[in-house]
């Protein structure tokens, strides 16, 4: 029997196969990254040489800059299978042991948000990274036994937005860390572009350069404007995007020319009209402005800083000349 699905329902889950399409499939297809890519296809290659499992990995980084890509191209780089999971998934060291008793000698076992592995499943991993086996526990009481479980060589990839987060035994054991950067306007045009060939958009050179440019360094969100610019093309323009139309339809959905969002604007109104640009701590700043604080610390602050609106200080966040600038204010309160 298929399942309904309500039409904002529908329309999430058509966006999410079209994401799945636009995935590189090997290292030769992907673009950005650039530094990142050279030293894991280093790393790839010799363990292809010495037939061995590839050292843990962890990537760390912002969100939407495609750590979960990269773990499913380093597995059909190596031509192994890849079985995925998150860290809130896997409550119990029965969950664990269940996911690696499917693993094949070579396989990945990818953990997205590792960072929110209970403490316990932490530490039984801490065995099999290493030396690749599990001791526990199974039944309570006196029934309970110890069990002894051997595994064959695997590679454990681990996705975080907060590697600070992890703990130091497991950092450790990840033999290869690789820190994701925001990208840069270029590679996101060429993401672009390769995404407007397979949903066969036409689209012009500078337009592709205008969504860039308001994408916030992440072609997870490049990708999100380009399909919502393609439907405001198709009911405006003929399906043909030019950079004026570009403009038009990424104003409408209220992204500036720095790529900031409503949210982004608030963060910094906030910080202005109640804090007077600051010092502010980041859990106040998220009551006032009715979001969680992992969502401003994930997703907004770290943009706001790398793109000079906001800086941090031992007393807390302050907002930028850049940042009154933007708003149009004066430093000295006036506008």
């Amino acid at each position: 029997m298929g399942r309904e699905l309500s039409g904002e329902a529908f329309a999430e889950e058509r966006d999410d196969l079209e994401l799945l399409s636009l995935r590189p499939r090997y290292l030769n297809e992907y673009i950005g990254q650039g530094p990142l890519k050279e030293e894991l296809a280093i790393y790839i290659e010799a363990a292809k040489l010495r037939k061995e499992a590839l050292d843990h990995v962890l990537l760390y980084g912002p969100p939407g800059l495609g750590k979960t890509t990269l773990a499913l191209l380093i597995a059909n780089e190596l031509a192994v299978n890849i079985h995925t999971t998150s860290g809130p998934a896997i409550e119990r060291p029965g969950d664990l042991l269940a996911l690696l008793n499917e693993l094949e000698p070579g396989d990945i076992l990818f953990i997205d948000e590792i960072h929110r592995l209970p403490r316990v499943i932490e530490e039984v991993l801490y065995s099999a990274m290493e030396d690749y086996y599990v001791d526990i526990i199974i039944g309570q009481g006196e029934t309970s036994q110890p069990i002894h479980f051997e595994l064959p060589p695997f590679t454990l990839i681990g996705a975080t937005t907060r590697a600070g987060s992890l703990s130091q035994p497991l950092r450790d054991r990840f033999g290869i860390v690789l820190h994701m950067q925001y990208y840069e306007p270029e590679d996101l045009k060429l993401i672009i572009e390769r995404s407007a060939r397979i949903f066969a958009i036409e689209i012009d050179g500078e337009a592709a350069s205008e969504i860039a440019l308001r994408s916030r360094g992440t072609p997870r969100i490049a990708n999100r404007l380009l399909r919502r610019v393609r439907d405001f093309a198709q009911v405006k323009a003929s399906g043909h995007i030019s950079r004026a139309l570009a403009d038009q339809a990424l104003t409408m959905l209220g992204i500036d020319h720095y790529g900031l969002d409503h949210t982004d604007r608030t963060i910094l109104q906030t910080m202005y009209e109640m804090y007077q640009g600051g010092p502010v701590g980041l859990n106040a700043l998220a009551v006032n402005i009715s979001e969680d604080v992992e969502t401003v610390s994930d997703m907004y602050e770290p943009y706001l800083i790398q793109t000079g609106f906001m800086k941090r200080t031992q007393r807390g966040r302050v907002l930028t000349p850049l940042a009154y600038e933007h708003l149009g204010i004066e430093q000295n309160g006036k506008s």
